[in-house]
């Protein structure tokens, strides 16, 4: 069987996919809350979102992050000051890391001509202002958001069609790239092409749809996908 063509454009998850957010367990410990609540955090965070794209509502991720921080720091910190503590966490995100195959790896698929975009759950200008500082900004061409979908979260499939519109492409010929398996069920779903980044031994779930292609970071994305054409 032929080797499929390239994308025309990559569409990047950024929360985990891009970033190392492991480091918030500093903010969080430094907010009174156990580090090893991130995980249990952030999962709860992309479950109301998601929630209330599916109930017609609406809301940046910013305030829903913050409303889950509130509820920790409630039942773990009584009497604190709760607003002064979640926000000491929110303003890390800006300065957070990228893994350490990104930089190689996002250099390596500009070079090799691939257009590259991000579309988050977050913030555009927080992605941008963490690609800045991980050298990466001249590499990527837009950094959208779900706001720019009518606040539908990701995985609904109007937060797609906003990137593959934005990249004036059909959505076959995007590619999304993401370490979350339902992110990659609900870009294929919405008929782009996948790349799950399994950055764990997690296996990917049988329940969903299966990625066109398995990488263990973005270096190794680059590696299989070569130059682009056309």
């Amino acid at each position: 069987m032929p080797e499929p063509v390239p994308p025309k454009v990559l569409v990047f998850d950024v929360n985990e996919t891009l970033t190392d957010m492991s480091v918030l367990a500093g903010p969080l410990a430094e907010a009174g809350l156990p580090g090893e609540l991130l995980p249990l955090w952030f999962a709860g965070v992309l479950r109301d979102g998601i929630a209330l794209t599916l109930a017609g509502g609406r809301s940046d991720f910013a305030t829903v992050a913050r409303d889950a921080l509130l509820t920790h720091l409630a039942t773990q910190r009584p009497g604190a000051d709760p607003g002064a503590a979640a926000e000491r966490v929110l303003k890390a995100l800006p300065e957070l890391p990228v893994h350490p195959d990104v930089p190689d790896g996002v250099r390596a698929l500009h070079a090799a001509g691939h257009r590259l975009i991000t579309l988050t759950n977050g913030s555009a200008h927080t992605t941008g202002a963490v690609l800045e500082r991980a050298g990466l900004g001249d590499c990527f061409e837009a950094h959208l958001d779900v706001q720019g979908a009518d606040g539908r979260w990701k995985p609904a499939p109007s937060a797609y069609a906003h990137a593959v519109r934005a990249a004036e492409l059909p959505a076959g010929a995007a590619m999304l790239v993401a370490v979350h398996p339902w992110d990659i069920d609900g870009a294929a779903r919405a008929g782009l092409r996948t790349a799950w980044v399994r950055r764990t031994p997690v296996p990917y779930p049988s329940a969903l749809r299966s990625p066109e292609r398995q990488v263990t970071g973005i270096d190794d994305l680059a590696r299989q996908l070569g130059p682009a054409r056309g």
